[in-house]
């Protein structure tokens, strides 16, 4: 007699995509903080005297204590030993959390001598206080943030494998980047409001730690969601996982794929989030434009990826070609990157603009391509009971990046522009070839995963639909 397998939650497209969109919609609001300043640069450097180096410093402390207390391999162990519904709960509240202390940092009250404001002005002079305590904020948020990006990864695979995993990866992206879109607008649109105070650049900051709030109440809302299905999992004849266990970590680092994944990832993303933090003033210093406007043009970057990565996604999971995607979105990010830094650009030409904005569109269609096909490729090459580790492992390698490039392309542009005043153009060129650099390097790795791949048929070229 033939045992019938009861079917879940996840077998009922309209529930699994409910799932989906709550998740994406705590990342959009997540990403949406993580930029919030980003168009702000010169206000920052008029109002409370913020250079460069104090600025890229500052997009870097999101991601201190990540890898310098390895918080986020201990994220990954908790995932995987707590699950989604607790780690998503810590996740929101840590970014919560954070935002608050960078509200309070940019306010007038600390700014004024508030509480702290005497202690963290008592050493380091070259580095503001305010800087410093908006420093302290974003770590514990990039805690979170970091935290919550290997957890929505987990939970779409929980909901999507064996489905549309690339569709679901890449709608959750595209939501995303769909924030930093969205604030790369409303951020400028709010500073000018208070134009020429310090509420310039702290108003913007306390619009998104409201919708932070929010993002909390959709993980609770999510929450309910998984333990049914959690619950239906048990009363099912559907295998469970093995436990985890720590002496299975050693899948993951003794993976030879997993490191070419993990090296590839670093270098994509460190030439794409640290940019998007120096793009607002880097379009202002090439083309001559506002930095209202400068932002506008750069917000294409995250439309573009957006519009692109659910097509691209669809397509892996019908058709494949995952490895060959990588390769590709490599090259346009080395040529994005590459333009900025030797295109002639004359400000106020509309030739220029042109060129810019194809520049950007292009980027854009990278930023597509790679982690459309990075994400789905990691289930391929690791154990389920361990995928929370590998994820978190990835986002430390990658975090050690993100938290390096920002620094180095900050005291690149203080030393490529000494004697510049505040507000004034800057040269962006050998900061733009430092990124274009990533994307050389990316590639031959890119190179490196397809012929692996073909030796040892994991699969990253082949459909994720299982027929």
């Amino acid at each position: 007699m033939t045992e019938v397998m009861k079917q879940t939650l996840r077998d009922k497209p309209a529930v699994r995509w409910t799932a989906l969109i709550l998740v994406a919609a705590t990342m959009f609001i997540a990403y949406m903080f993580v930029d919030v300043l980003s168009p702000l640069k010169t206000q920052l450097e008029q109002q409370v005297n913020w250079n460069s180096t104090v600025f890229g410093s500052y997009g870097s402390s999101e991601f201190f204590i990540n890898v310098f207390f390895g918080f986020l391999i201990f994220a990954g162990i908790i995932l995987d030993r707590m699950g989604v519904r607790f780690t998503a709960l810590l996740s929101g509240s840590l970014m919560l959390i954070g935002a608050l202390i960078k509200v309070y940092a940019l306010s007038e009250t600390f700014n004024n001598g508030g509480f702290g404001y005497d202690m963290l002005n008592s050493f380091s002079h070259a580095f503001p206080p305010s800087a410093k305590l908006a420093c302290v904020g974003f770590a514990i948020f990039g805690c979170g943030v970091e935290m919550a990006g290997v957890t929505v990864s987990r939970a779409i695979v929980k909901w999507f494998q064996g489905k549309e995993l690339a569709l679901a990866m890449g709608l959750e992206m595209a939501i995303a980047r769909l924030g930093v879109f969205a604030v790369f607008w409303t951020s400028p649109m709010i500073s000018k409001k208070f134009e020429g105070t310090l509420q310039s650049v702290q108003m913007p900051v306390i619009f998104i730690t409201c919708l932070l709030f929010i993002a909390l109440i959709i993980y609770v809302v999510y929450g309910i969601l998984d333990k049914k299905l959690d619950t239906e999992i048990q009363d099912s004849n559907i295998e469970e996982e093995e436990p985890f266990r720590f002496s299975d970590l050693k899948q993951v680092f003794g993976n030879s794929m997993f490191w070419i994944v993990a090296l590839l990832c670093v270098l994509y993303y460190s030439a794409i989030f640290p940019f998007q933090k120096f793009a607002t003033e880097m379009l202002q210093s090439n083309i001559g434009l506002t930095a209202e406007n400068a932002a506008r043009i750069f917000s294409m970057f995250p439309l573009g990826a957006m519009v692109l990565t659910p097509f691209l996604g669809a397509f892996l999971d019908k058709m494949g070609k995952g490895a060959t995607m990588l390769i590709v979105g490599a090259v346009l990010m080395f040529a994005c990157h590459l333009t900025f830094a030797i295109y002639p650009f004359e400000a106020g030409t509309s030739s220029s603009l042109g060129i810019a904005i194809a520049a950007i569109v292009v980027l854009g269609i990278s930023f597509s391509l790679v982690p459309a096909a990075l994400w789905p490729s990691v289930p391929k090459i690791i154990d389920p009971k361990v995928l929370g580790s590998a994820y978190s492992a990835i986002f430390f390698i990658q975090n050690i990046g993100l938290m390096v490039v920002p620094i180095v392309i900050g005291s690149i542009l203080d030393a490529t522009n000494k004697g510049a005043v505040a507000g004034d153009p800057k040269n962006y060129t050998v900061a733009m070839l430092v990124f274009a650099s990533f994307g050389v390097v990316a590639f031959f790795l890119g190179l490196l995963l397809k012929g692996a791949d073909v030796k040892k048929g994991y699969g990253l070229e082949l459909p994720n639909i299982k027929k």
